[in-house]
């Protein structure tokens, strides 16, 4: 699937379970930050765009997709590097391992190192988001990228006077973007390694070829419209 599809139904993901899910599954294993109160606001709309960035992160294996176009030299050598380690593109990171690391990882980094890290996780999620959702230039050159560095930076700026050190529903926002982008890897022909470190891909194929009709003109914005619908229901609904 396309960058901006992942994206898209990244925030998807987030608005459908926002509205579903009790708040002690949206902030496991931080349950404790917040005890029985509900999600506002604020914080649902946060999770919209950071789920949607998030759904990139399985991508960092592919050295020519949308996570190494999205800070110029930067992000392209790391994906060249991940993608090395990882042997090539749709290995270890579109596995439920990644999801599941992706999870602690967050929740430890924000544990143990604190508002520097989340600040940080915030700002690289902004900018996947920014990049897969067209909110800057096409192309690789500095203009694209030198836009989605301005954006991405303040919004993390703006976000420093709502998001706290530790926001507790983060963890959850992040694996499940990564669930979201494996899931839709698996209706595509190539399928994912879904249980690796066994190789065996699994998938049911619906979408032949990435950036097909039915993924550009049917399911991306189908994605879209179930996002703000299930927004306005979650924030509607809301004490």
């Amino acid at each position: 699937m396309l960058g901006h599809s992942h994206a898209t139904s990244g925030a998807l993901g987030w608005s459908a379970a926002a509205a579903a899910l009790p708040v002690s599954v949206l902030t496991y294993p931080v349950i404790d930050v917040v005890g029985d109160h509900h999600l506002g606001t604020v914080d649902l709309l946060l999770g919209v765009f950071l789920t949607a960035g998030a759904a990139l992160l399985p991508d960092m294996d592919h050295p020519d997709g949308t996570i190494a176009n999205t800070l110029g030299p930067v992000s392209e050598l790391f994906c060249r590097i991940v993608s090395w380690i990882a042997g090539g593109h749709r290995k270890a990171t579109h596995s439920f391992f990644f999801v599941a690391l992706a999870g602690v990882g967050t929740w430890a980094g924000m544990t143990y190192l604190g508002r520097p890290f989340t600040l940080g996780l915030v700002f690289v999620l902004l900018a996947l988001a920014v990049r897969a959702l067209h909110l800057c230039p096409p192309g690789k050159g500095i203009r694209a990228w030198g836009t989605v560095l301005a954006l991405a930076l303040g919004g993390t700026f703006a976000m420093t006077h709502w998001i706290s050190d530790a926001p507790p529903w983060l963890p959850f926002c992040v694996a499940l973007g990564c669930l979201v982008h494996i899931l839709g890897d698996c209706l595509t022909d190539r399928g994912c390694p879904l249980l690796w470190p066994y190789r065996r891909r699994l998938g049911i194929e619906i979408i032949s070829r990435t950036g097909n009709k039915v993924e550009t003109w049917v399911l991306a914005p189908l994605f879209m419209a179930g996002t703000l619908a299930l927004l306005w229901y979650t924030i509607t609904q809301l004490p």
